[in-house]
């Protein structure tokens, strides 16, 4: 009995059994035998996007928020050519991702034949592995390992790719369960390896006089039980917290450890308590240069401990006195473990005094804004965003621009992978498509986009995605005319000259939503705001709704470019150099 199928066949297998509900992509030439073989079954979704780099977000986003692996299948040429920008994405926040591209008949390869590349040469640098597959019979061990990577230790995208006549050979498939995958391959943490050093790091907490937890986005990729063991840690020493803006949400806003967000526009308090800490624990956070601001001033004082699951992050950047290897789960319930077994203490009176020093820090105030005159103040629309949707299940996508940082300082998460945008990359064009994916995998969720004007028209033939498909997505737009956080930095490093950061053909944002059949609506002046957003809200269906704010309002506190953590711009008027010859290099 002939048990042969073909390669098109085994790649949608593959993707059953590895228990692949939806994939994003666009179809071409190079990928027509699999999007033939996507139509003789029902078992997998596939969304059509309008533009390949819409799928790899959305993919993003479906992994970012479900902690499965999003799925993409592209064409050839230039379908795989755009998906870099977001492999590239998901590689520097670590999301899984497996691509699937199509790719020229093996005899073509190298030939310049219509719509080739050297699609694995492209994609070597941002990928965690990639295939080139010339055999029908290792196709299905390719994708079963290929998944494995990619959500094995640091997750990160795997680029598989298929040349044309390999998808239409005949072959065997091998089920998931009869492949080896060689250890090389794999990341296999134990924290019986690392166990002196756990130990170390528990007694150095012990005695610390001014700790703080530094929380990173690798909590989240660890599983929702390494965000509640990282809560229980930080609740048994009682030390204050902090969380870059990858790591939001493992630790509630509302909780009494939360000091928010750190770095570049974080909070006051939370920067200065990491330029005095004595003892910092950084679990599952890389060192990220938007937050250490000039490495020689960085926490100058402390002792540092840093849990990464990738050894490549330890002593890149800065150099640690205690470096645990692992996943951050194992790691931290190792740690409670110590902890309760050798009941340890920290010292209550010199934590007391560390709290009224931090309690005097938040008595700064420092996202403290002018709320008065006509126009509508950025801060004050994420805020009342935020009390209007506070007790709804609502993801948070974000582009990236001064509207990103708005939102991550006054959203509050109180829950993981609540909240979606590009921390590394800093991509453009990011959240719109992000926010399909979340809505495709949350159907019945409140999915709301905060974008500036800017950044969604990079991505905004998107629109006919989620008419397509009835996405109820809400698409908030902070507009302000200019990209926002380029017009700040030319206003801080380069004298006020606005080169080239000003938009004066923006699309009427109402109309052009109703071109595509979606609702429009907008707000030019506060007392339109609550009204505006609680129709979105409440509205069944896609609305954008385009809030008219202030032009001019910058994003405070900042630590200007080349500054350390103490040296806080909090309001315009503050006398603080923000211009540095070095300082201009690193924004």
């Amino acid at each position: 009995m002939n048990n042969e199928i073909t390669g098109a066949e085994i790649v949608l297998k593959s993707l059953a059994e590895q228990g692949v509900e939806v994939v994003f992509g666009y179809p071409g030439g190079a990928v027509l035998p699999i999007y033939d073989t996507l139509f003789k079954q029902n078992s997998i979704k596939h969304v059509l996007v309008r533009q390949e780099g819409g799928a790899i977000h959305a993919a993003e986003g479906y992994a970012r928020s479900t902690g499965k692996t999003g799925v993409v299948l592209v064409t050839s040429g230039p379908g795989a050519t755009n998906v870099v920008t977001g492999l590239t994405d998901a590689m520097m926040d670590s999301v899984p991702i497996v691509c699937i591209t199509g790719q020229v008949p093996q005899h073509l390869i190298g030939s310049d034949a219509f719509q080739e590349c050297d699609t694995t040469g492209i994609t070597r640098p941002c990928t965690k592995h990639n295939y080139l597959v010339k055999d029908v019979n290792k196709l299905s061990s390719v994708f079963h390992e290929a998944f494995t990577i990619a959500q094995n230790g640091r997750p990160g995208p795997v680029l598989i790719d298929i040349p044309k006549d390999v998808q239409f050979a005949s072959g065997t498939y091998e089920e998931k369960n009869k492949i080896i995958i060689p250890s090389h391959r794999l990341f296999e943490p134990s924290p019986d390896f690392e166990k002196n050093k756990i130990e170390e790091a528990v007694e150095l907490i012990s005695k610390a006089k001014k700790p703080i937890f530094y929380i990173g986005g690798g909590c989240i990729n660890s599983g929702p039980k390494a965000s509640k063991l990282v809560r229980e840690f930080i609740n048994m020493v009682g030390s204050p917290v902090t969380m870059t803006l990858m790591g939001l949400g493992v630790v509630g806003s509302s909780d009494k450890n939360s000091l928010g967000m750190l770095g570049m526009h974080g909070m006051y308090e939370a920067n200065m308590a990491m330029h005095e800490c004595d003892v910092m624990i950084n679990i599952g956070a890389r060192f990220d240069d938007r937050v250490t601001g000039r490495l020689d001033a960085f926490s100058p004082n402390s002792k540092k401990i840093h849990i990464d699951i990738d050894e490549s992050n330890i002593n890149k950047t800065i150099n640690v006195d205690v470096p645990i290897i692992g996943d951050v789960k194992q790691v931290v319930e190792k740690m409670i473990s110590i902890w309760k077994d050798k009941k340890y203490k920290i010292d209550t009176d010199s934590l007391k005094l560390w709290w009224d020093k931090i309690n005097k820090w938040k008595e700064v105030d420092c996202l403290n804004y002018n709320n008065e005159g006509k126009q509508i103040k950025p801060q004050y629309a994420v805020q009342r965003l935020y009390e209007l949707t506070k007790n709804t299940k609502t993801f948070i996508t974000t582009e990236v621009g001064q509207h990103q940082m708005w939102a991550a300082q006054f959203y509050k998460f109180e829950e993981p992978n609540r909240w979606l945008t590009s921390g590394g990359l800093g991509t453009m064009g990011y959240g719109f498509p992000a926010a399909i994916g979340v809505q495709i995998a949350h159907p019945k969720s409140l999915v709301i986009c905060v974008a500036g004007e800017a950044s969604f028209l990079m991505n905004i033939q998107e629109l006919s995605t989620v008419k397509q498909y009835r996405l109820p997505v809400k698409i908030f737009i902070l507009n302000n005319k200019y990209l926002g956080m380029v017009r700040q930095w030319q206003e801080f490093f380069h004298g006020g000259r606005y080169s080239e950061s000003y938009t004066d053909s923006l699309p009427d944002f109402v109309k052009l939503a109703e071109s595509y059949g979606i609702k429009g609506i907008r707000a030019t002046q506060p007392e339109d705001l609550e009204k505006v957003i609680s129709y979105m809200i409440d509205y069944d269906g896609p609305v954008i709704a385009d809030i008219c704010v202030d032009e001019k309002e910058n994003v405070f506190p900042m630590i200007p470019s080349g500054a350390a953590h103490n040296e806080m711009k909090l309001k315009d008027s503050d006398n603080i150099a923000t211009s540095t010859k070095e300082g201009k290099m690193l924004v």
